[in-house]
């Protein structure tokens, strides 16, 4: 697993993305900032059992997604100390370069509008349909 952590962190760093998922026989990739990418990704249903995921801001909302998306590990560059709680106790190993005690919104004025969302929430399932109402509300579509 090490290795795909490695993998996963270097095509993060070097490629110019925001998300990558490493399977030993896939990669997925983003650049798209914030939860559209892995909202997306949990809508085609896809299933990344097995596979590391590599992302360089992890806040509640994205821990909860990548849950969803039944990763085996997560390296963040950046992690709140909510999402690592949320990983850590859904079983997702956790790897991160920092922790803080929130993600800060795109203004740099606050937390995280998805992070605030989800803070009260335990439930995965919950957790997304919430994603999605504030998705909505802030007129963000995939």
């Amino acid at each position: 697993m090490n290795e795909l952590v490695e993998r996963a962190k270097a095509e993060l760093l070097t490629g110019g993305y925001t998300c990558v998922v490493c399977g030993k026989q896939r990669i997925e990739t983003s650049a798209e900032r914030g939860v559209k990418p892995l909202v997306r990704w949990v809508e085609q249903q896809r299933d990344f059992s097995g596979c590391v995921a590599a992302d360089k801001v992890v806040g509640k909302a994205t821990a909860f997604l990548y849950v969803l998306l039944r990763v085996e590990t997560v390296y963040a560059a950046v992690i709140s100390h909510a999402a690592l709680q949320t990983l850590t106790a859904h079983g997702v190993t956790v790897t991160y370069g920092q922790a803080v005690e929130y993600i800060v919104n795109r203004q740099g004025d606050g937390v995280c509008p998805f992070e605030r969302a989800v803070w009260s929430l335990t439930s995965p399932a919950e957790a997304y349909q919430t994603i999605r109402r504030q998705m909505e509300r802030m007129g963000i579509t995939l």
